[in-house]
């Protein structure tokens, strides 16, 4: 399985790419006459699938999916693709048969089989929740075309799980908030959350936490509210507002606590740079508070792509595809798939990709 050497959630660009890594729409489908993926059996899964396969809205305007069988991939593409937040945990998990198409860019994809028949995802980078909202709404009208989709005259979209009925969207954001989390405002910011219908989640959505001092926030309201309504909340309150807590937050940091600020990324740049061995937790919270000294001045040197790609590469399924010119070759070599994920070879392998791509 090829994919890109980076996702649209790890590309530093798109407005205000200082702390919105990016920005996803979500939309829910359910075809009508079929039972819902947890009551369905594998022959009428089987079914489904051939069904959304056998769909021409996919080759319209040439997007170029791959479809990729979830049943006939090895567990470390399943992980490749959870990795770069393309398909869910729950996916990847499953014994059913399923399948997920991907667009070359790898900023729409379509998991068939999850919860739902359908999840359709659009994700760029930075603050570009309008942009992925019409191409995920493009998209869905060109598979309402060839597709009947259960809907209900007064509740909307019906959905396998009721707090996703009604518009069946969820809007999200990815944040990086390494100044709430150093202020200790991050319990403030979840209890804000809770009285605006927010949900806010770890690195991996739902069930995961936070990793790098990376959180999803996602509306948690989808009834009895139109989607216009729903994005313009988002986008013109709801971002926005935590966008300018963080900032302040990192000024606070600067002002206060010059100081133990420099001193806390240097010591994570220095870390990264001279380490023989990096856990994946270590690493992300060393690869955060770098981040941050980029975005704050204090490292002016260090590439911020380099540092946004590691991200990526220092997971698990990405390290093994890995191969730097390195001089430290026997830490790079290949490890099979029922090995430990972070055991200490996996680590001498990350350490050595990090420092790497950081100029050791």
């Amino acid at each position: 399985m090829k994919l890109k050497q980076t996702g649209p959630w790890i590309e530093h660009s798109g407005p205000d790419a200082d702390v919105v890594v990016s920005s996803r729409a979500r939309l829910a489908r359910n075809l009508t006459d079929l039972p819902f993926v947890n009551q369905a059996s594998d022959t009428q899964r089987r079914e489904i699938l051939q069904l959304v396969r056998s769909l021409p809205f996919a080759s319209e305007r040439g997007e170029g999916l791959v479809w990729i069988d979830l049943q006939q991939s090895t567990t470390e593409d399943r992980r490749l693709l959870f990795e770069r937040h393309l398909v869910s945990r729950q996916f990847i998990e499953s014994v059913s048969p399923r399948a997920v198409a991907i667009a070359d860019d790898e900023q729409l994809s379509v998991m068939v089989n999850e919860e739902d028949h359908l999840r359709m995802q659009v994700l760029l980078p930075g603050l570009e929740l309008e942009e992925a909202w019409r191409r995920a709404v493009e998209f869905d009208r060109r598979l309402e075309k060839h597709a009947d989709i259960a809907v209900h005259p007064r509740w909307g979209y019906l959905t396998a799980c009721p707090t996703n009925v009604g518009t069946a969207i969820r809007f999200s954001v990815m944040l990086h908030l390494p100044g709430l989390r150093l202020t200790n405002e991050l319990e403030r910011l979840r209890r804000a959350s809770n009285d605006l219908d927010l949900a806010v989640r770890g690195f991996y959505g739902e069930g995961s936490d936070s990793s790098g001092d990376f959180y999803q926030v996602s509306n948690q309201l989808t009834l009895g509210v139109s989607e216009t309504d729903l994005l313009a909340t988002f986008v013109g309150e709801v971002v926005p507002r935590i966008v300018a807590y963080e900032r302040m937050a990192r000024d606070i940091l600067v002002e206060r606590s010059a100081t133990l600020l420099e001193d806390r990324v240097h010591r994570a740049f220095g870390t990264l740079r001279s380490a023989r061995l990096l856990g994946i937790e270590e690493s992300m919270k060393h690869l955060s508070r770098v981040r941050l000294g980029i975005a704050l001045g204090l490292l002016p040197d260090v590439p911020l792509g380099t540092v946004q790609r590691l991200f990526l590469e220092v997971q698990p399924a990405h390290l093994r595809r890995i191969r730097p010119d390195s001089t430290d070759d026997t830490a790079l070599e290949p490890v099979g798939e029922d090995r430990m994920l972070d055991d200490e070879r996996t680590r001498r392998r990350r350490a050595a990709l990090v420092r790497h791509e950081l100029g050791d």
